[in-house]
């Protein structure tokens, strides 16, 4: 015989289910072997020792004051920065820089040489950074000229080309990497405004001279600069989505696949 049903069953508490996994992505870090990179460490030192010689030049043969009021200066003293601190992360298999900051500083660096070489070179009056004739007209002044100018331009380039990995620029990142420019330009309003009018460099670039342009010409100056200086940004993020990975490789992570048992 079985057992009478009882009529009142107590409640049974819940089961509690399967607590639910919160996400928890492991970081690429965490299973790669980190990998010392020296040779790219010794090429971005050597890059930052050329900015750094160019601009140690141009503080020797000018006035230092002035010498650091320029475009040029200000964004190869950032890139030697940038090349300093990539370079130690390269050589002690650390995470590269920032994308948004190595970004902006190349887009600096651009913006330098294509100013000098495509307003400023061909220019009638000769484009010099220094106040004295004697100094501009030496061999010292055009190997600055030519180091800053070109040559890390040059290496800024191969740099990102060759030995950076894609597909790490954002565009919406763009519109903030021209703060600086705007900056300047304010700076170099200001500048002028507390000099007295005359005064040799009181505007450090003819574009910006309001002397000779009037405020509404150097801001129509300004804003075809601007305009340009934007669609390199958008042209850097493209090329930089575009381009190949030169940094490929097989990478050795921490998982070891065991022969099933039994």
């Amino acid at each position: 015989m079985t057992a009478p049903i009882p009529r009142d069953i107590p409640d049974l508490p819940a089961i509690p289910g399967m607590p639910a996994l919160l996400p928890s992505p492991v970081p690429a870090t965490a299973v790669v072997e980190p990998v010392r990179r020296p040779l790219i460490a010794v090429f971005r030192l050597l890059t930052a020792l050329t900015a750094i010689t160019g601009v140690t030049i141009y503080m020797l043969l000018g006035s230092p004051l002035r010498v650091l009021g320029y475009f040029a200066i200000q964004s190869s003293i950032l890139l030697a920065l940038a090349m300093l601190l990539s370079a130690r992360r390269a050589w002690t298999a650390r995470r590269p820089l920032p994308a948004a900051l190595t970004g902006a500083v190349l887009l600096y660096t651009l913006i330098t040489a294509l100013v000098y070489h495509l307003l400023l070179a061909n220019a009638t009056t000769p484009f010099v950074m220094t106040d004295s004739p004697a100094a501009a007209s030496s061999l010292w002044h055009s190997a600055a000229n030519h180091l800053l100018h070109t040559a890390v331009p040059a290496a800024a380039m191969v740099d990102w080309l060759l030995l950076t990995a894609p597909g790490t620029l954002r565009l919406r990142r763009a519109p903030g990497w021209l703060l600086y420019p705007l900056a300047y330009l304010i700076f170099s309003f200001l500048r002028g405004e507390l000099l007295l009018p005359g005064t040799p460099g009181r505007y450090l670039y003819p574009f910006l001279d309001v002397e000779a342009h009037g405020y509404k010409g150097v801001l129509g100056n300004a804003l075809l600069l601007g305009l340009s200086f934007y669609a390199l940004a958008v042209l850097l993020v493209a090329l930089d989505h575009a381009r190949p990975n030169p940094l490929r490789h097989r990478f050795k992570t921490g998982f070891r696949l065991q022969p099933p048992v039994g």
